[in-house]
Order: structure tokens, then C-alpha cells, then sequence
């Protein structure tokens, strides 16, 4: 099998697939983001990606579309237990930088790949460290655009690559889709790498 169906809107993971030469088609498919009380961040952001690519596998029959493996991620930052997530405004986005100005912070990854035989959750975490950064340079950072729409507040893989001092684990786990993680997962689906003309509307 070599065909793929995404269940993301996200830009950075169809760059991920197409970096690594996977043939795939976008599925859209909407998905309730709201952690329950007694649920762990981890927990949380695994059912995530499982549900997304379940939705989507729903959304592949209810289509009528060829049958293939459908892959659903999730990815989440965390500070001291607390989650990073995408900014309400600029004084929040503000707040959450620097929040993680000179610190560490972690950025967790989960990817779920499934089908009609099995269903495949697995996840990366990674360690970034923000270099010491003024207010007044996070606020210059916001008026970018760029942290509106990002958890965290920040783009890893655009301008905002400028505040990391330093990273341990994933770099594209960080960014949406941990390629580490992700390649055995296709291998086991038997989904092929470096193909041509990854992406299939």
C-alpha cells in the first residue's frame, strides 16, 4: 500500500509528508478540543490524534474513497504543568513568552495511524530552551503576526526560531509531525517514502 489520507489542516505536516515523499490526500475533519478535568496532558493529546484520524477514516468511507491508512496528530507544549497553548491575544501571547524567556519547556507529539486492522498511537517528547529575551522583544515578535495562531505563542520553523537557544529530541515533533516517530509507524502500514508528487486533491 503507498497512499496516505490526512486528517490536518496544518501546512507544516503536509511540508513534513512532502519532505519526506509521502503520497497523501487532505480529509477534513472536525474534532472537539477540550480536556476533561482528570485527564492528563499526555492522555489528552493521544486521544486527539486518535480520534482525528478515526474522524477521518469515518470521513474516507462516508466519501466513498479509496481505502488507506489515515493519520491523525496532535501536538502540545507544556511549562510547569501548565499547557501552551494558542494565544487569546497579545497580552497573553506576551505572557506566555515570557513565561518561557531563559527556560525550558516541553513540547509533547502524538501520532496515530489507522485503518480497518489496526490503530497505531505513538509520541515524541522534546526539550526547548528559549534564550533570555526583553518584553519588548516579545512584543516586537507579536506584531510579526506570526504567534496568533501558534501554541505556544511561537513558530519553531519561521521567525520565531530566533528565541531557541537550544533543543533535545525532535526537531519536526516540535513543528507538527515528528519524522522520527512517524517513519516506522508508515513502514508498518507499508506506506513508501520518496515518492513523486506527494500531495492528492
Amino acid at each position: 500500500m503507498s497512499f496516505l489520507y490526512l486528517a490536518s489542516q496544518s501546512p507544516r505536516r503536509r511540508e513534513i509528508l512532502q519532505q519526506i515523499g509521502v503520497s497523501y490526500q487532505l480529509i477534513n475533519v472536525d474534532v472537539a478540543e477540550c480536556k476533561t478535568p482528570d485527564e492528563s496532558v499526555i492522555a489528552y493529546m493521544e486521544r486527539l490524534a486518535r480520534e482525528k484520524a478515526r474522524a477521518g477514516l469515518a470521513a474516507v468511507k462516508h466519501a466513498g474513497l479509496s481505502p488507506g491508512p489515515v493519520l491523525g496528530a496532535d501536538t502540545l507544549g507544556l511549562l510547569n504543568n501548565t499547557l501552551l497553548e494558542k494565544p487569546r491575544d497579545e497580552a497573553d501571547a506576551v505572557s506566555m513568552l515570557m513565561s518561557m524567556s531563559g527556560r525550558e519547556h516541553l513540547v509533547y507529539s502524538a501520532v496515530c495511524l489507522v485503518d480497518d486492522q489496526q490503530c497505531i498511537v505513538r509520541r515524541s517528547e522534546t526539550s526547548v530552551r528559549f534564550r533570555a529575551f526583553s518584553e519588548a522583544e516579545a512584543r516586537e515578535y507579536w506584531q510579526t503576526g506570526e504567534p496568533a495562531d501558534k501554541a505556544g505563542a511561537y513558530g519553531i520553523q519561521g521567525l520565531g526560531g530566533a528565541l531557541v537557544e537550544h533543543i533535545s529530541g525532535s526537531y519536526s515533533g516540535v513543528v507538527g509531525l515528528p519524522i522520527e516517530t512517524l517513519v516506522p509507524m508508515l513502514k508498518e502500514f507499508e506506506l513508501r517514502l520518496w515518492q513523486p508528487g506527494t500531495e492528492t486533491r
